[in-house]
């Protein structure tokens, strides 16, 4: 019988781009297919072709609707896929706007970049998909419920099971010849406001296990203490005169804070408050939530969202016009500050010392809003140079990953594992602290590496068939770009520090000295490589001559 193999070609040794390829002969499947999201290094891996042959794929497993595993599907079909995508019916109805929506940024955050000036010497970027590729993607669409068994294969069936990520999201249980894989995808926390607990089953042979914050163990905090948080940090924020600019991202974070604001406004805890939500996407996805408050965790969901406070800004003109508004809660996307139009509204007002800017969600190694949360003081945005006067605040408790502790408890609770434990989808603390917490004399724990393949037998421990992608480690550990942003909008300002014109100029000659040692040795380099590639030729040009 043929030994069933698993290749990681993203979400291992970083938090994005996940994406699991299962083969057993000449079948092959794929669990999730995600953008790389985060900095343009990383980002620059969704433009690399595929590992693998997409015309060649049977089927995909989609654990739930977030970009970072499911935003690289359209391309998959561009490509030339054209089997089905198995995914929950609320993913489904999520996938619609969320990729669209991510097709349509990508066309102009493309075309906003080949006009830029400093470009103009470089080859036109391609879109990564387009709508077209979208709409052939949704069709492709197969629904399947919580618990029902579907058939992947001749001896390959699956199951999903309710993750508690976000609307929609599972675990996915394979059962390969016997042989039982279970793909956590994104585990929810307790603590959620909206989302039952995650489940999964017991007794399985490999588990492959998320580590967002596998190194964190959060305060234990209920919903009523989350909102009791939340109204502090608004009070605060609106005593000091000027906006509150929450990041969220437009999936399941936007939904909660919408929750827990009007829960406030209607126990008259919070007055008098104007809540805008800016991002068309979020608008969207909030009557999706409405649509399946039965398959949630509240009550009057729908009215909820409907809040007189609340304020949907979907005309772009609407949302320049928030530039003259002070007082006010914005919510926007995305999350992380990468993007959307809440990097609008930083620029508008991250110099401002009235305003408040406050994180409630994951923010990567790497992305703007992880720069800012670390205490950068300036920061580029739109290629300016801003300093950073605002207050900067965080709540961790609405986070729709599983702290450590939760991830070692549902992990507990799917043994025994047979096999082998493979931790993924984390920063590399995170991988190390779950993975040292989840060892077992009866098993074996793997932090793969993109790239690698392993083979996984059944009751037995996975073997490594072939090692990651040393080119990548660096790029998933940390970007160039990253620190050539934080040199370039502070050099002005340290420039200013040393003393004398003289002094200026020569520490700006070093510089450039620096720079030309490392061009001539790439020089040097390529001569010698290109000497050795001819020397190479010539010898094999004299063998065949002599024969």
């Amino acid at each position: 019988m043929t030994e069933a193999t698993l290749a990681f070609h993203g979400g291992a040794g970083t938090v994005t781009g996940s994406c699991y390829e299962l083969r057993r002969g000449k079948v092959a499947l794929l669990v999730d297919c995600g953008l790389f999201q985060g900095p343009r290094s990383l980002e620059a891996l969704n433009y690399s072709g595929f590992d693998f042959e997409p015309r060649d794929l049977d089927a995909v497993m989609l654990t739930h609707a977030h970009l970072d595993h499911s935003g690289l599907l359209p391309r998959l079909t561009a490509q030339g896929f054209s089997g089905p995508v198995w995914c929950t019916a609320a993913t489904a109805e999520l996938l619609g706007p969320m990729l669209r929506d991510s097709a349509r940024l990508n066309e102009q955050d493309t075309a906003r970049r080949n006009r830029r000036r400093d470009r103009a010497d470089e080859p036109p970027i391609e879109p990564l998909y387009t709508i077209d590729d979208v709409e052939a993607l949704l069709r492709q669409l197969r629904l399947v419920k919580f618990g029902e068994d579907f058939t992947l294969a001749d001896g390959v069936s699956a199951r999903f099971w309710n993750a508690g990520h976000v609307l929609g999201s599972a675990s996915i249980e394979v059962c390969v010849d016997g042989n039982r894989l279970l793909f956590s995808g994104d585990l929810g926390s307790r603590s959620a406001g909206l989302l039952h607990d995650p489940e999964g089953p017991a007794a399985i042979d490999h588990l492959i296990i998320e580590a967002t914050y596998g190194d964190r163990d959060r305060v234990p905090v209920t919903v009523t203490q989350r909102q009791a948080l939340l109204e502090a940090e608004v009070k605060a924020a609106l005593s000091r005169g000027g906006n509150l600019l929450i990041p969220a991202f437009a999936l399941e974070r936007t939904q909660e804070l919408l929750l827990d604001l009007a829960t406030l406004i209607n126990a008259g805890r919070l007055q008098h408050l104007g809540v805008f939500i800016d991002s068309p996407l979020a608008t969207k996805i909030t009557s999706v939530f409405a649509r399946h408050a039965h398959e949630l965790d509240g009550t009057s969901l729908g009215e909820i969202f409907r809040h007189p406070s609340f304020h949907y800004v979907d005309d772009v003109q609407q949302s320049r016009a928030l530039a003259s508004l002070s007082g006010a809660v914005i919510i926007a996307g995305s999350g992380m500050c990468e993007g959307g139009r809440m990097r609008h509204h930083l620029l508008n007002n991250l110099a401002r010392t009235d305003a408040t800017l406050l994180f409630v969600g994951y923010q990567a190694a790497g992305t703007l809003g992880r720069t800012i949360l670390e205490g950068a003081r300036r920061v580029r945005v739109f290629g300016e140079d801003v300093a950073v006067r605002l207050t900067v605040r965080e709540i961790d408790s609405y986070s729709a990953h599983a702290d450590r502790g939760e991830l070692i408890a549902w992990a507990k609770a799917r043994q025994p594992v047979a096999g082998s434990v493979f931790v993924t989808h984390g920063e590399p603390s995170a991988l190390s602290t779950l993975g040292d917490a989840l060892q077992s004399p009866d098993n074996s724990v793997i932090v793969p590496e993109i790239g690698e393949v392993y083979a996984l037998p059944r009751q037995g421990q996975a073997r490594r068939l072939r090692t990651g992608r040393a080119d990548l480690r660096e790029i998933v550990s940390r970007d160039w770009q990253n620190d050539y942003a934080d040199l370039a909008v502070n050099l002005k300002h340290e420039l200013a520090q040393i003393s004398d014109e003289r002094r200026r100029r020569e520490a700006l000659a070093r510089m450039r000295e620096v720079l030309d040692s490392y061009r001539d040795s790439e020089a040097r380099t390529h001569q010698r490589r290109g000497s050795e590639h001819q020397h190479g030729s010539r010898r094999e040009n004299k063998r065949h001559a002599a024969r």
